[in-house]
């Protein structure tokens, strides 16, 4: 419900401590996405090239998601691009409004993401979508392991903040690593030592320009990560 525009019914007894509870099961949801995209990539690489195939499935993912973690990736671009205090770039973050750094980032990421993922090998592209949906997500997770959430005030993302760690972050990071045992085992473990160095550098950065993160911080670390983990396979493939 939080993360995709499928039509689940709502509870009546919803609390936002649900949503802190879920929070473990988050790389599943990029099992359901990864399995869209990988789906759709193949349905479409039947009747186009892997270029055009390659887009669709990155457009199948935008309408499933929302672009959920596409805006966060764009609010960190203007924020971080455009802010020279904590609290200045929480408030240009904060602001719905796209500017020059956040539209300029999510061109270049969208365009990297459709590219890298044309140019991997027609029998690895689906396994690829899988476990790079699924470990960008539990990548981002884990900044809550490490890292102290800083927005103040009501935010959509706050009722989730919470620190993830103990059991819950091994069902996180297992359900994120899961879908590596597709891919061969050089690339996959070349992808994930590239996605956990990508995953420290942002924490640091995070760490050091607000002194924690927000909601946009976590969809512009799975969005990084993702491509992360795109490049480094076709650089291994």
């Amino acid at each position: 419900m939080f993360f995709t525009r499928l039509p689940l019914p709502l509870s009546s007894a919803w609390n936002p401590g649900d949503l802190q509870r879920a929070a473990a099961y988050f790389p599943f949801v990029g099992w359901l996405v990864g399995g869209v995209a990988a789906l759709v990539w193949w349905l479409g690489v039947q009747v186009w090239p892997p270029t055009m195939a390659s887009g669709v499935s990155l457009a199948a993912t935008l309408l499933l998601t929302g672009a959920f973690h596409e805006d966060g990736w764009a609010d960190v671009c203007d924020g971080f691009g455009g802010g020279t205090t904590k609290d200045r770039v929480l408030e240009i973050m904060r602001d719905s409004r796209v500017g020059a750094f956040g539209a300029i980032g999510v061109a270049v990421m969208l365009g990297l993401k459709w590219q890298s993922v044309a140019a991997l090998p027609v029998a690895l592209a689906p396994a690829v979508l899988m476990a790079g949906h699924a470990l960008s997500r539990a990548a981002a997770i884990s900044l809550m392991a490490t890292l102290p959430y800083v927005r103040e005030g009501s935010a959509k993302a706050k009722p989730m903040a919470t620190e993830l760690g103990g059991g819950r972050l091994a069902v996180a990071l297992l359900g994120g690593m899961a879908p590596l045992s597709l891919l061969p085992l050089s690339a996959a473990g070349g992808a994930l030592a590239a996605v956990i160095f990508a995953r420290v550098v942002l924490a640091r950065w995070f760490a050091r320009r607000i002194g924690g993160y927000t909601g946009d911080c976590l969809g512009a670390a799975q969005q990084m990560t993702e491509l992360v983990f795109y490049l480094t396979i076709l650089a291994l493939a």
